[in-house]
């Protein structure tokens, strides 16, 4: 039995053979096919006229007890964990629960739940603040939703103890039933204890159509190991056991098939490493179990990304490389440094900025504290929209300041829609409080539940019960609209080749007749990613723009405004309303993600690639940038390429990057993969923030991870 990769070398064997049968069945969609079967509970059995009468928190309340009630229990054969999202509505991102074939209603990406208040106080003590609330606030407005999280954990006190019931008496599950009995009610006595604790609250909210991310797991799980270690109450080879089962157990909506992004697009994402609240390391045990698991099994359905410093470990990078050379773009980098003091300039305090994680994807945020969302604008159609009215009118910029103000103009009201937009969820402040009142939105009690603050004050998760509130406008197209625009200043205003208006008759024909103009532009300019410092500083120059911008709607409503840099893959969504490029491009072409180079115009490698990524203030891309960066396996190979990787994450933390996506890809087997998909089930691929099978992709989406490996 192996496990895929497309290093030279085979993955490791440390665990045991139950174990990797009971992976290699999850990745082979033994369970995603049985989960897709069971769509959803139904509420068909309320009578419609009362159905009609009720309100949406009421129906989704309604659903939730059909869901703990009915859900199918399922206990995978050797299991060491407990608890299953069995309804496959719930990996469509709704609540599992219909009323004639319609769902009740959609359900919660895109954070970071409270684990680590679960492993500390317990679900009991939830009860407690749940029934205190609802005291508090009988005869308010915000009785209804006090009284949906009492009902909402007695949903989860029905669902636990149909896991007991089937546990109780079930030969070789002891363990599992034991832990159980005590968890996630109460705070875990032991390591085995606090994973099943975790495992069980995150399936539960999964369950119920939610996709929350883990976080810190080696923060939460480090020091129940340590301390077990040193009673030699548990062996580091069964905490490994244990710990792949948690692993295994998030394969579980695997299906295959076409499925357009890929299969694991599900914000599980787990943190590794960096350090806490009070500065201290956190890399344990724990750490590097986690990679070792990675490592062997090459599950990719938990993105990681490890927070690496300029005092990081020399073991942990190591390990961190040995595991990225098998690819699969499992892991990923953060430099906490930088982001540290990215957060704190924005206003966090330090030990809160030091607890960051991400919203289940790779963007920034406080876990357990904040709701998040993330909108995305095209600058490169920002560019050939508003600035070069898509190349159908005269236009007069005297000089190339002139065109790029009226850009920065365009992004300027793109950012000006997004705060707009989402300013009406918070319609005013009340005058003798001076809080913001919040409109009625979408319920979403299971996942309040954990989020900090939402029980104490009476509201919701997508009504101001969030301790931080963020919508982070996200600038797409940047390495597009910086080479454009660069393209134009060299040819029309620099080198004088040609006017504006003839350059934008050029570009509204798509470059036909016009090749060897097409190719000059394409191969003698030096574009972004080329430590080129005036392409690169166009780019820089573009995100500090864009940055400020948004800055600038601080205290508009109740929602902080911080930039990010992204695209998700977007960059296929956008190709109908994309024109041909300045840069040489012809319209239809895929061309750059996240913040990383246009494909092809990346000429000298991945160092290159890092300087310019570095040039730009990235601290003030507040919730994040990613960069991509694809590596042949061959580039990796031997001590070398250990030592090559080793060197390209340091230097990334000392010229002050972000978040950095390494893959480690051969385009040609990926072409294999799409003639012959029977032979690459487990082949993985990063996408944008998720990984992903590369044969679930859609042939678009695949075109794309090619293009992006081969260039």
């Amino acid at each position: 039995m192996e496990f895929y990769t497309q290093f030279s070398e085979k993955r490791p064997v440390r665990l045991c053979q139950s174990t990797r049968s009971f992976a290699c069945d999850s990745l082979n969609y033994k369970y995603g096919l049985e989960t897709e079967k069971n769509h959803a509970v139904t509420l068909d059995h309320i009578e419609k006229s009362f159905f009609e009468e009720m309100s949406l928190l009421e129906k989704q309340d309604a659903a939730l007890r059909e869901i703990a009630l009915k859900a199918p229990i399922r206990i995978c054969d050797g299991e060491l964990i407990s608890g299953a999202a069995t309804l496959g509505l719930a990996i469509e991102h709704r609540i599992p629960a219909t009323y004639g074939s319609s769902p009740i209603c959609s359900s919660v990406s895109h954070l970071t739940i409270d684990f680590e208040s679960v492993i500390t106080y317990g679900v009991d003590h939830l009860k407690k603040k749940a029934f205190a609330a609802l005291e508090r606030y009988k005869g308010t407005d915000r009785e209804a939703f006090s009284a949906s999280c009492v009902s909402a954990l007695e949903c989860f006190d029905i669902w636990h103890a149909r896991y007991l019931e089937a546990l109780k008496d079930k030969e070789g599950y002891s363990d599992n039933y034991n832990n159980l009995l005590n968890v996630p009610h109460n705070p875990p006595n032991s390591f085995y204890e606090a994973v099943q604790s975790i495992w069980f609250v995150f399936a539960f909210t999964r369950l119920c159509g939610n996709w929350p991310g883990i976080g810190r797991i080696d923060k939460l799980l480090g020091d129940f190991l340590d301390r077990d270690l040193k009673n030699g109450r548990i062996t580091i080879e069964r905490a490994r056991e244990i710990l792949a089962h948690f692993f295994i157990k998030g394969c579980e909506w695997i299906r295959g098939g076409n499925q357009r992004s890929g299969d694991a697009q599900h914000y599980q994402n787990i943190i590794l490493a960096g350090i806490d609240e009070n500065g201290n390391e956190v890399t344990n045990e724990v750490t590097y179990l986690v990679l070792d698991i990675l490592e062997e099994l090459g599950i990719s359905d938990f993105p990681t990304t490890v927070r690496l410093n300029s005092r990081s470990d020399e073991k942990l990078l190591r390990r961190v490389a040995e595991v990225m050379r098998h690819g699969g773009g499992t892991l990923a980098i953060y430099n906490e440094d930088l982001i540290i003091e990215s957060l704190t300039d924005f206003g966090y305090p330090i030990s809160e900025s030091r607890k960051f994680a991400n919203d289940g994807c790779w963007e920034v945020q406080i876990p357990g504290k904040t709701f998040f969302s993330y909108i995305p604008l095209d600058s490169l159609q920002v560019l050939q929209n508003k600035a070069l009215l898509n190349y159908e009118s005269t236009l007069d910029y005297t000089d190339f300041e002139s065109l790029y103000a009226e850009f920065i103009d365009g992004i300027r009201g793109a950012v000006a829609n997004i705060v707009n937009d989402r300013a009406k969820r918070c319609s005013r402040k009340c005058e003798e409080t001076g809080e913001w009142i919040w409109n009625t939105a979408t319920p979403c009690t299971v996942v309040s539940l954990f989020e900090g603050d939402c029980i104490e004050k009476g509201l919701s998760y997508y009504e101001g019960g969030a301790f931080y509130n963020v919508v982070s406008p996200h600038i797409g197209g940047v390495a597009d609209a910086a080479n454009s625009l660069y393209a134009i200043k060299k040819l029309v205003y620099e080198e004088k080749r040609l006017s504006l208006n003839e350059f934008m008759s050029v570009l509204k024909n798509n470059w036909e007749g016009h090749e060897a103009l097409r190719q000059y532009v394409l191969n003698k300019y030096t574009y972004y990613g080329n430590d080129n410092d005036e392409c690169d500083g166009i780019v820089a120059r573009i995100l500090n723009d864009f940055a400020d911008i948004c800055s600038g709607f601080e205290g508009v409503c109740a929602f902080r405004f911080p930039a990010g840099v992204s695209t998700f893959g977007r960059q296929i969504d956008w190709l109908p309303k994309r024109l041909a490029s300045p840069h040489g491009h012809r319209s239809g072409e895929i061309l750059a993600g996240n913040c990383s180079p246009t494909p092809g115009t990346d000429k000298e490698g991945a160092t290159a690639i890092i300087r310019s990524y570095c040039k730009i203030d990235l601290k003030k891309q507040v919730t994040g940038a990613a960069l991509d960066i694809r590596l042949m396996p061959s580039a990796v190979s031997g001590e070398d390429g250990i030592e090559a990787l080793i060197s390209l994450m340091r230097g990334f933390v000392t010229l002050g990057g972000y978040f950095m996506q390494l893959d480690v890809a051969d385009a040609a087997v990926l072409r294999e993969a799409q003639k012959n998909p029977e032979n690459y089930k487990t082949l993985s691929v990063r996408v944008s923030g998720w990984n992903a099978r590369f044969i679930t992709l859609d042939e678009c989406w695949q075109q794309m991870i090619i293009e992006q490996n081969e260039k």
